[in-house]
């Protein structure tokens, strides 16, 4: 009937045992399958849902509009309401547009980089994954610093000759490809690399790129579809306290509904139709519904205390598992940011993507499987991170963190 079985690949399990599970639905923390077994889920839908599943604004809201309709093809007032939450309160915003997913918040991201600066070239890094874009779905080639190569069928090798792919944390190869290539037109990255593995980077390196554009006059493009509002509700741009060109946002900025934006700098996004020439349009483009559900999901974080009392409650569960793996001297290292984490199976801090053992990756597969079976849910993938939500309570968190420990105790000692 589908390709797989699925609509998404991750979700066809290939990479842990074990049919894939169906969700018939999600409460506050916990999701249910078909069979009407229970897990504490932590993959929160892939981040979004940073209040947790079926939160009461969001459903109120999306009742109430409901009766209204539920798309119209032109602006609301809720578009309005939304932009206006978004640039009061996140500094490096002057103009947003709201697209339908992040990857179309990438795609139009880059389209508009090359469209301000007259260049074609972007340079990218293994390690971050962009969406399904054509010219960004690429790896790196034989060499330091080469040229992409498609990772995926369909993509012609002119489009992905237009990526450069860079390895993570090496300023060096960065200004060397610079220097050489006078057409590049932006650098994309995710500030907190959080789509193979949480590689998390180091401010300086950040700080290095965004003088690295400035030098050589390319855009700096932070994808931040993962740690928006996830690191505050600045995300990374404001944990790190660095300005870029232009951000790319996804379903968190919609509640979990089909949403994503981009925005940043005025004079750049002034280029976008119908005021500039770079054209980019959709029908569902803030669609009350969703927007709806963003402006119930925005409210909630700007709360005070919100973010604080997330992170307390992430450390909280992150160092129960911390201590068990240090007092039983097991090679795994939890690394987490807010309310992100994710277990690497070594005990050195992985910061590019040649620091993840994939062979280590059988350990993770045997323990998604025990953790399924133990009421555990964690994204069926070793390389995807873990979020806890608002709707996770300390008593919930202890539970897990048990049965965490129990199953890398049943992994580990195999």
């Amino acid at each position: 009937m589908f390709p797989g079985g699925v609509h998404s690949p991750v979700r066809a399990f290939k990479s842990v045992d074990g049919p894939p599970i169906f969700i018939k639905k999600g409460k506050g923390c916990h999701i249910t399958d078909v069979d009407n077994n229970e897990y504490i889920d932590f993959c929160c839908s892939w981040g979004p849902l940073i209040l947790g599943h079926n939160h009461k604004a969001i459903r109120t809201t999306l009742n109430k509009n409901l009766k209204n309709g539920t798309s119209f093809g032109t602006p609301t007032a809720l578009g309005n309401e939304i932009g206006k939450l978004l640039l009061k309160n996140h500094r490096y915003l002057d103009m947003v547009r709201f697209v339908s997913s992040g990857t179309e918040a990438v795609m139009s991201a880059i389209r508009l980089a090359r469209g301000y600066t007259g260049k074609n070239k972007i340079i990218k890094f293994e390690g971050c994954y962009h969406g399904h874009v054509d010219s960004l779905l690429v790896k790196a080639g034989s060499g330091l610093a080469t040229f992409g190569v498609s990772t995926s069928a369909g993509i012609p090798e002119s489009f992905a000759k237009e990526t450069i792919v860079l390895p993570l944390n090496d300023l060096a190869a960065c200004e060397k490809v610079l220097k050489k290539n006078k057409d590049v037109a932006a650098i994309i990255i995710e500030p907190i690399p959080a789509n193979n593995g949480l590689l998390l980077q180091n401010k300086s390196y950040l700080k290095g790129l965004r003088k690295l554009c400035d030098k050589y006059g390319a855009l700096l493009i932070f994808d931040e579809v993962i740690s928006g509002f996830r690191a505050g509700f600045e995300g990374a741009s404001g944990h790190y306290n660095i300005k870029p060109d232009l951000i790319t946002f996804g379903k968190i900025i919609g509640g979990g509904l089909p949403v994503g934006a981009f925005g940043g700098k005025e004079k750049i996004m002034k280029k976008v139709a119908p005021l500039g020439d770079v054209y980019q349009a959709g029908t569902l483009s803030a669609n009350p519904l969703a927007i709806s559900a963003g402006i119930a999901t925005l409210k909630e974080l700007l709360k005070k205390g919100f973010y604080s009392k997330l992170e307390d409650k992430t450390q909280y569960f992150v160092n129960l598992i911390s201590k068990h793996i240090k007092t039983k001297k097991y090679k795994v290292r939890i690394q987490t940011i807010g309310s992100i984490f994710w277990f690497s199976f070594s005990n050195k801090r992985a910061i590019t993507a040649d620091d993840i053992n994939p062979e280590k990756m059988s350990l993770f597969r045997k323990m998604h499987a025990e953790l399924l079976n133990q009421g555990v849910y964690l994204g069926p993938s070793g390389y995807e991170v873990g979020f806890v939500s608002a709707a996770h309570d300390k008593k919930t968190l202890k539970k897990a963190a048990k049965l965490i420990n129990a199953a890398f105790d049943k992994v580990m000692h195999k």
